[in-house]
């Protein structure tokens, strides 16, 4: 059997893009710790086990309880997550179903501004890439150090 592509060492152009849409988000509007909640949720759906390690330290870092990270998955069933992630999530959830109902847009709206609500779709569809490139060329979990892509 062949071995998979290592696409940290052979796709740096490609990764390059990936990176750049980074950047792109760090500057937005959008608290850092909402994208990593949807980042590890959307993660989570994707069953990625790299992201899950990277977002979960990052997290942590923010002072994330570990209340909150064990019960995202059941989101929708706690009293943990404000209104707005609770929009965040929903959304993440149906983009990444590549679906958009309206009464969850219908909620990010309400909870988003136009600049916001495309910024947190952005977030969505990058990480669905960086999970599915995870996946395709499986990056070994559990050595990410907090702030390792800055």
């Amino acid at each position: 059997m062949e071995q998979r592509i290592n696409v940290q060492e052979k796709g740096q152009n490609a990764l390059k893009a990936i990176f750049g849409i980074g950047v792109y988000l760090k500057k937005s509007a959008i608290d850092r710790k909402l994208l990593e909640l949807v980042y590890f949720r959307v993660s989570q759906i994707n069953q990625c086990a790299y992201c899950l390690d990277m977002h979960s330290k990052e997290l942590r870092a923010m002072e994330e309880t570990e209340q909150r990270l064990y019960g995202l998955s059941a989101w929708r069933e706690t009293p943990y997550y404000s209104d707005r992630e609770r929009a965040a999530l929903a959304w993440a959830e149906a983009v990444t179903a590549c679906k958009a109902p309206e009464e969850e847009y219908l909620q990010a709206r309400a909870n988003f501004s136009e600049e916001e609500l495309i910024d947190l779709t952005l977030a969505v569809t990058t990480i669905n890439t960086w999970n599915r490139m995870n996946i395709a060329f499986p990056s070994i979990p559990g050595n990410y150090q907090v702030g390792q892509f800055g």
